[in-house]
């Protein structure tokens, strides 16, 4: 399968906090990627500041994935 589409950055969170819409993204079957700065630092030896992880959704998958994180965020408030 060949999916042209491009990754667009969804959310900045702490890890748990993307955790958290990782699981709801995979309940509804939507594809993503994470990257964390920070534990890349670490693992390479490297000190980072702040503890913030990005997650990318492909384009295609943008409006659902957004529905998903606003009910999020009105669930934590």
């Amino acid at each position: 399968m060949t999916n042209n589409s491009n990754h667009v950055k969804l959310h900045t969170a702490s890890f748990i906090e993307i955790q958290r819409l990782q699981l709801d993204l995979n309940d509804a079957e939507i594809p993503f990627l994470t990257k964390n700065n920070d534990e890349s630092a670490r693992l390479a030896g490297f000190g980072s500041f702040g503890d913030h992880v990005e997650l990318y959704v492909y384009e295609n998958d943008i409006k659902e994935a957004t529905e998903i994180l606003e009910k999020l965020k009105t669930e934590l408030i």
